[in-house]
């Protein structure tokens, strides 16, 4: 017979495993529905996406056209980090989504790296040797001919609410039950496992797998199963945010603009419609009220009347992914603070390591532990990255960023990314040795550590050669191949374009 999948709770989370599951498994093998409340809204502030993203419509081969207008969608093509470290003389950089283009330049990028780290004056801005970042800066789109068949790396900005709406219609279409229904009691079997969702109206709804998708309530794996959150509070202070719309423009960067302020941070996402605007911070640091004022003032808006929204973060995991019968997904089974948009990573990667693993041990629990196993270290690994960012910071202006800098609740593997960096050492070969490579690739961490300016002093003696920057020209290498592609608006204008015809 065949298995039966229960989703509750909507959201981007819990349709983008609908949208999976049905596409990977027929009716035959596993039916699958969606119980969600319409008196449950959404938080609906995670508007900005990787890449991984792109390969998930892939999976379900949805089209950009067929979504992007009816999210507000713009394409994405890194995030730049201003303010961060104001005493290494850098004001922002970009960390740019890798594409095809870049194997031409990485390897100037990493020997420049190197060499800086041994005092010698090179260029090492990560901005400088990617394709992403120089179509970001004259606002080109993703797209180009086929007489230019290099794949560019990019994601997303985009309106969680329109595009939770989008993918739940699509699953229903094709194949998902969607009950609308509030879930007031939840029965257990005798062995533990959960047995039933009990609805306001006396509907009992039964399945061999739960999936818990009901937010930072996780109303199934912590408040049913007891399974436990581990806090990332040691070293990711931010437990806050508040965030405000405010006007489009007509031609802007298609990236995520990250800036320091005095107690975190604030991100900057344009969508064609409006641009999304939130500031993360910690609540040990500033309070709520000092948070929007601060937000209002640095977006202009003080004076505005464009209401804000104060939200509370649970940043952690759970202690277990997969409990019984019942898997947690989304903030449900954890969030780490959105720096660099990995909300959907993560859940998009936990799906699909479900999805092999259920499959492979021939819809049964057999490879459960694993599950667990490689999901927590998927999110161990992100935390390290997201860190860094602050453990690196070089700003002195309050005790917020003071506090980051001197915080020594760093994991093994983080401390020895970090020694071997400032030891001169092979990085790639360090990401290699801890096989972590799937997490956080080494040309990422290469462009946070020199997008810092983590470097020591210039040696007194220069040899005035040795720059494949310069050498190599690779500034007028990447300018050639830009005028390859079209502007950022003419890509969105095509994505619209045929459903107007």
């Amino acid at each position: 017979m065949a298995k039966t999948i229960v989703i509750l709770g909507g959201g981007t989370a819990g349709w983008m495993a609908a949208n999976l599951f049905v596409k990977r498994w027929t009716a035959g093998q596993v039916a699958v529905s969606v119980v969600e409340s319409p008196d449950i809204g959404i938080i609906g502030v995670g508007e900005g996406s990787t890449p991984f993203l792109e390969r998930f419509f892939r999976l379900i081969e949805v089209a950009d056209s067929d979504w992007m207008p009816r999210c507000n969608a713009t394409y994405k093509l890194g995030i730049s980090f201003a303010g961060w470290s104001p005493a290494s003389g850098i004001d922002s950089y970009s960390h740019p989504f890798l594409s095809q283009v870049d194997h031409f330049t990485e390897r100037a990028f990493v020997t420049n790296c190197r060499a800086r780290r041994h005092g010698l004056d090179v260029v090492t801005q990560p901005d400088d040797f990617f394709i992403n970042s120089v179509l970001t800066d004259r606002r080109k789109g993703p797209h180009t001919p086929e007489n230019f068949p290099f794949i560019v790396g990019y994601g997303y900005h985009f309106d969680a609410g329109l595009l939770g709406r989008y993918l739940g219609d699509l699953a229903v279409s094709r194949g998902v039950s969607h009950v609308q229904a509030k879930v007031v009691d939840v029965e257990m079997m005798p062995d533990g496992n959960v047995g039933a969702l009990v609805c306001e109206n006396g509907v009992r709804i039964e399945a061999d797998i739960f999936v818990d998708c009901t937010g930072f309530a996780s109303l199934l794996m912590q408040r049913t199963l007891g399974v436990k959150f581990e806090s990332f509070r040691s070293n990711l202070f931010n437990d806050s945010a508040v965030v405000m719309p405010t006007a489009a423009e007509e031609s802007p960067r298609p990236e995520t603009v990250s800036y320091a302020m005095s107690n975190g941070w604030c991100w900057k996402i344009p969508l064609t419609n409006r641009f999304g605007n939130g500031y993360v911070y910690s609540s040990d640091f500033i309070s709520p009220d000092d948070a929007e004022t601060e937000l209002r003032r640095f977006l202009g808006a003080l004076d505005g009347d464009e209401p804000a929204r104060h939200l509370k973060m649970n940043v952690g995991q759970l202690e277990k992914h997969w409990e019984k019968n019942c898997i947690g997904l989304g903030l449900s089974q954890g969030f780490i603070e959105p720096l660099e948009a990995t909300a959907l990573l993560l859940v998009q990667q936990a799906i699909e390591m479900f999805v092999a693993r259920y499959e492979k041990g021939g819809f049964t629990a057999e490879y459960r532990d694993d599950y667990n196993a490689k999901v927590h270290e998927r999110f161990e690994r992100v935390r390290d990255y997201i860190v860094a960012h602050y453990k690196l910071n070089t700003r002195d202006d309050t005790e917020y960023w003071k506090a980051n800098r001197d915080n020594m609740a760093l994991s093994g593997s983080l401390r020895h990314i970090l020694d071997v960096w400032y030891r001169r050492g092979d990085l790639t070969q360090e990401i290699e040795r801890q096989d972590i490579e799937s997490h956080f690739t080494s040309l990422s961490w290469h462009c946070l550590l020199a997008g810092y300016g983590a470097f020591p002093p210039l040696a007194a003696e220069q040899p005035g050669r040795g720059d494949p920057y310069r050498e190599q020209n690779v500034a007028r290498f990447l300018a050639g191949c830009s005028l390859n592609f079209g502007s950022h608006g003419d890509n969105l204008k095509a994505l619209a374009g045929p459903r107007e015809r």
